[in-house]
């Protein structure tokens, strides 16, 4: 094995992390997003965002491919493990809000809801934008 070889392995031990983080971010965030009650009457706009943010971050998983070297025919494997996964995910919710919709009346999902609501913008004040704990925020940040 040649210097060159050892250092691409090396930098595709390197990206592997960020593939994987890359494949599972819009996963993450769609939970996040969906894991908050039911969003039926958000309609076209809703699904136009998640469409925006889906081709956003399948140029990403692009990007960092193209960066490890990735050959086309792993892509292609890659990008339909990660449909599937996604599919799973979504089924996994709509159970999920099967599920609580048979526990839970309407009014009780509601008051979850806006529970759930509360407690996060409450932790947001507390924690800053993107969870914070020393106290720094982002404008903080800037000004330095």
């Amino acid at each position: 094995m040649n210097v060159s070889s050892a250092r691409k392995m090396s930098i595709r031990q390197l990206f592997a992390p960020a593939l994987l983080a890359i494949a599972i971010v819009p996963l993450a965030f769609t939970a996040q997003a969906n894991s908050h009650g039911d969003h039926e009457g958000q309609g076209p706009d809703r699904e136009r965002m998640e469409e925006r943010m889906e081709e956003r971050m399948e140029e990403r998983r692009q990007e960092v491919y193209e960066r490890a070297d990735i050959s086309a025919e792993k892509q292609a494997e890659l990008n339909e493990a990660h449909a599937e996964h996604r599919e799973a995910m979504q089924a996994l919710r709509e159970e999920h809000h099967e599920r609580v919709a048979e526990i839970l009346t309407e009014e009780e999902q509601q008051a979850l809801r806006n529970a759930m609501q509360e407690a996060h913008e409450e932790y947001r004040g507390k924690h800053g934008k993107r969870g914070h704990h020393d106290g720094n925020s982002d404008e903080n940040a800037d000004s330095e």
